[in-house]
């Protein structure tokens, strides 16, 4: 008894040493209490309060209650097939792939950086100034067309910074009108609205550009307006940061407040217009930076094609290839969900030095190429913990249960290493490592999301390409507080994400005094 004590108390230790950067990285956001993002599927500390699980594949198990044994799966082939492909019983070790680079920041910021120093990492004087340049040359055209303005004279870089810092002010204020600032009202912010009136913000509002008119080469794609800025903002990601070795590709968390949602009236709702893109991003899973992003316009013309394809599971494998198009020969393992889940994308990646460990779901993911008999749910009993797993060359399906069907895709981790889930009321869990691995990475994420949600600008244009500006300027500032975590600087002054945003906001509209309010 005392020995099965030992062991499980061995097991305990090895998960969290496993994952130990994780654990040094959750308090990302500088911030303590409570965390609503309490992800049910794992927990390295045991202190999860929740037993519920992901509905992805449970909700495959209630389709496959429904289906009869010879019922096959979209794109899944026999049990005879799958034997002729080549999958079987026959587990073999496999070698966790040596990262083929470093990872962490990739210049050393000084002790005295301030939040300006972080953020132009990302968005440079230069930008800030082709941005200045562009509206004066937007607000000249529209004038020649539509008659003068006589209240317009050409804007600053300084007045630019500061129309920079009132948006990004609705992120720390929570905030959804940014013209609050300067009412009498609850979220009215005297300090600020001094720098400039409210009717000169309004006028670089109206004319505000990051590419005034459309190149002749520029097509007809959807994102012009803003392509160079998204251009430029993604490499300035790749220089100054290298992720870890394990990435995560997912949507993050980008929906409306919900507290807006539940407030507002019926008629405001119904003003309100859906979102006419996705975004995409490669995150780094031991420390949240966003490394890659990829944007999607739902409705008209996009590069590579992707707006002519209807099948999701296409267009995200299609996605997922231009998150990950700098990983190759590196080493890299990628975690996805459902929907980018597949053989034949894993296969490829493996061929570029990819590796990736995913979540499988028969609705949602491309299953073409996986054995049925994984795919359908056995009528007998199961304990939790229990798995079963085939495996083709390199790549392996997983099929755990806990409460519900879980099924894994990976070529990353060994199918004959075991691995254990930390539940405090259902204690330890077995599990093979992949599913372990995939568990703590995207509890990380959740983590992340969740807090990240906190902290996007508030501001709501109508415009497509500025709701996409706006959101990559709030991916830049949390990709610029990480590297400020990171740095001598923190140990100085150790401000929160708030504090942060704060901070920046007055470096933006030059205040005397940029010390955050304690």
């Amino acid at each position: 008894m005392a020995e099965c004590g030992r062991r499980g108390l061995s097991l305990l230790e090895e998960a969290r040493s496993r994952y130990e950067s994780l654990q040094i990285s959750d308090d990302v956001f500088g911030e303590s209490g409570d965390d609503s993002s309490e992800n049910p599927f794992y927990s390295t500390t045991g202190d999860s309060n929740s037993d519920n699980y992901p509905e992805t594949n449970a909700d495959d198990a209630r389709v496959n209650e429904t289906r009869s044994q010879s019922c096959v799966p979209p794109g899944s082939v026999s049990s005879g097939q799958a034997q002729e492909e080549g999958w079987g019983d026959t587990l073999r070790d496999l070698s966790l792939p040596h990262y083929q680079d470093t990872h962490g920041p990739t210049q050393k910021m000084s002790a005295t950086a301030t939040a300006m120093d972080f953020f132009q990492l990302f968005v440079p004087d230069n930008v800030i100034q082709n941005m200045v340049t562009q509206t004066n040359m937007y607000a000249k055209k529209f004038q020649e067309r539509f008659g003068s303005d006589e209240g317009w004279t050409n804007v600053t870089l300084a007045e630019m910074k500061a129309f920079l810092g009132y948006v990004t002010s609705t992120s720390v204020n929570r905030c959804e009108s940014v013209l609050s600032i300067w009412s009498s009202g609850f979220f009215s912010n005297r300090s600020i609205a001094l720098k400039m009136s409210q009717a000169r913000f309004e006028k670089i509002l109206k004319y505000f550009h990051v590419v005034a008119f459309r190149s002749s080469q520029g097509g007809s794609q959807g994102l012009y307006k803003i392509q160079p800025f998204l251009d430029s903002l993604q490499q300035s990601f790749s220089s100054s940061f290298r992720p870890s070795q394990t990435q995560v590709l997912h949507e993050p968390l980008i929906d409306e407040d919900p507290v807006f949602i539940t407030t507002c009236t019926e008629r405001e709702l119904r003003k309100r217009k859906k979102r006419k893109f996705s975004l995409w991003v490669r995150q780094c899973s031991s420390t949240g930076f966003i490394c890659q992003i990829y944007v999607h316009l739902k409705e008209g013309p996009g590069p590579d094609g992707l707006d002519t394809l209807k099948n999701k599971p296409q267009l995200h494998s299609l996605v997922a290839k231009q998150l990950c198009q700098n990983l190759a020969g590196r080493n890299a393992i990628i975690f996805t969900g459902p929907s980018i889940t597949s053989l034949n994308l894993f296969q490829e990646f493996e061929k570029q030095g990819i590796y990736c460990c995913g979540l499988l779901s028969i609705r949602k993911s491309d299953c073409t190429g996986l054995p049925q008999s994984m795919l359908i749910n056995t009528e007998a009993p199961q304990q939790r913990g229990q798995s079963h797993v085939k495996m083709r060359g390199n790549m392996s399906i997983i099929n755990w249960y806990n409460k519900g069907n879980f099924r894994f895709l990976t070529n990353a981790y060994s199918p004959t290493k075991e691995g254990v889930i930390i539940k405090r009321k259902s204690g330890e869990i077995p599990c093979p490592l992949a599913v372990e691995a995939f568990a703590a990475h995207l509890s990380y994420i959740c983590k992340y999301d969740d807090k990240y949600s906190k902290y996007f600008i508030f501001h709501k244009p109508n415009k497509t390409w500025q709701q996409v500006f706006w959101l990559t300027i709030s991916i830049a500032i949390n990709n610029a507080y990480i590297l400020y975590k990171m740095s001598d600087a923190y140990h100085v002054k150790r401000y929160s994400r708030a504090q942060f945003g704060e901070r920046l906001v007055k470096e933006l509209l030059d205040m005397d005094d940029c010390s955050p309010t304690q």
